[in-house]
């Protein structure tokens, strides 16, 4: 017996304030009125629900239809309910309240070692099973973040060091808390851009501790991970038989997110037809799982991460320019460690205390001079996650005395070769014929790019010349070594 959300018997709520909106869900109970009566209450706050009266009815409703909730009635005319739990006849993604008569606790604990979520003793207020099955559903969505969590996404630094340098980041990041504290649902995207290892997780996670969904999930996706051939079904979900391997329906990371903050990093790697998904995403607060007809609401604030240039990619053809428009409404940058300047000392600190701490080093050690002297002068490539491995390998394998980096400069600097003439090795002096400038500053040119990780902006940096002259140099270097290939053709 389907009852649609608009069913008398319950004052209809509006969808934007329903508990249940777009969750379909099988109700079992023999009681014809209490039937009725509930159906009613659970159909007025959104849900589609199915009523039957016994459990072959149930078999048969499960055998048909995919549902997100069931609330069984345990002891039913033809058998127990339970019996559905037990062989496995609910799919694991459903989430299940079980109802009991009043001593029937036992009945209970048996249904919640097969897989019930809740449950609640006749006789009860109707009003609160929508309720019940709501806290059932966001158990499951926290269950299918956690299942992702454990298959390897969301390690990362627990704690973020903002520093002076960062004093822009952090204050853009309190507005958007403030902003968020004023709006609570579909809260804004948020664009965090920055070199690998600058801290976006972290950043991501800072900004769901402290804004007004700290209490509901985060869900961590980094898009660069996910197989392109199961992208779509692990972000949007998907019903049963939506292929051939979809033997149950399954939650998506995106409505497991609901009520909370989704993080996905790397964004670009995702295809064109999941970032034109992800943009209906955002414009309809729904989600349409695989096979679907139809979406489900999400409240969903998205927090969307990159290294690379947005626009250059929208430039390129690589990244939906729509897209961009909808996620580039509070934009967040960290610069990397580079451009830090005194704070790369500060943070480096922070980390060896924290550090120490983790491995019973005590008190922690400290930094010397010629350590901070370093800590400024090195490029660090992999920015705060590179820094962080090395005081870590540091502390584990020298002791107080690594913190000098003397090892990292030693690999970061580019080795002498005795005897090639270069303007760079140990020992060099003018020749007697002469030598080429020219030569010399595209080697200069070219050393700033290894230490900048071929960052041609931070290249200039390290130089102290604009980035147009490097660019003009290289191009330079380029359309020499090219008509020279040709004149020897």
């Amino acid at each position: 017996m389907p009852v649609s959300p608009s069913h008398g018997g319950a004052p209809a709520v509006p969808m934007s304030e329903s508990l249940l909106a777009g969750t379909s869900v099988l109700l079992v109970e023999d009681e014809p009125l209490l039937l009725k009566r509930l159906a009613a209450v659970v159909a007025a706050q959104g849900a589609e629900v199915t009523a039957v009266g016994s459990v072959k009815e149930a078999r048969r409703a499960l055998a048909d239809l995919d549902f997100d909730a069931a609330v069984l009635d345990v002891n039913l005319p033809d058998g127990r309910s339970t019996e559905l739990l037990r062989k496995k006849e609910i799919p694991a993604g459903v989430a299940v309240v079980v109802i009991t008569a009043g001593g029937g606790v036992a009945d209970a604990v048996e249904a919640m070692r097969f897989g019930a979520a809740d449950y609640v003793v006749k006789p009860f207020d109707a009003g609160e099973l929508p309720v019940r099955i709501r806290r059932a559903r966001r158990d499951q969505q926290a269950r299918r973040a956690e299942e992702f969590r454990r298959e390897g996404a969301g390690a990362g630094e627990p704690d973020f060091y903002f520093g002076g340098s960062l004093a822009e980041a952090e204050a853009a990041l309190a507005k958007i808390v403030a902003a968020d504290a004023k709006r609570r649902t579909q809260l804004a995207p948020v664009l965090i851009a920055g070199e690998t290892g600058t801290g976006k997780t972290t950043i991501a996670r800072w900004l769901h501790r402290h804004g007004p969904r700290a209490a509901g999930p985060l869900v961590e996706v980094n898009c660069a991970a996910l197989p392109e051939a199961l992208a779509e079904s692990e972000l949007f979900g998907h019903e049963r038989g939506a292929f051939t391997d979809a033997r149950s329906a399954r939650i998506g990371l995106i409505e497991a997110a609901d009520g909370g903050t989704l993080f996905l990093d790397e964004l670009p790697s995702l295809s064109p037809a999941m970032q034109a998904k992800l943009l209906t995403v955002i414009e309809d607060h729904s989600v349409r799982r695989i096979g679907a007809n139809r979406g489900r609401p999400v409240d969903v604030r998205l927090v969307a991460a990159t290294n690379a240039d947005l626009r250059q990619l929208v430039t390129e053809g690589k990244f939906r320019e729509d897209l961009l428009h909808r996620l580039d409404l509070f934009r967040v940058r960290l610069p990397p460690l580079r451009e830090r300047g005194e704070d790369i000392v500060r943070l480096a600190g922070a980390l060896v205390a924290r550090i120490a701490r983790q491995y019973g080093i005590q008190p922690a050690p400290e930094i010397p001079a010629e350590g901070a002297a370093r800590l400024r002068s090195l490029p660090w490539p992999g920015n705060v996650r590179e820094l962080a491995h090395e005081i870590e390998r540091a502390l584990v394998f020298d002791g107080a005395g690594g913190l000098d980096f003397a090892a990292v400069a030693r690999r970061t600097t580019v080795p002498a070769t005795p005897g090639n003439g270069s303007l760079l090795s140990a020992g060099f002096t003018l020749p007697a014929s002469g030598f080429s400038l020219e030569g010399a500053v595209n080697e200069f040119i070219q050393l700033a790019l290894r230490q900048a990780g071929g960052n041609v902006s931070a290249a200039a940096r390290l130089l102290g010349v604009t980035r147009d002259f490097v660019r003009y140099r290289l191009r330079s270097d380029a359309a020499g070594a090219d008509a020279t290939s040709s004149d020897g053709k």
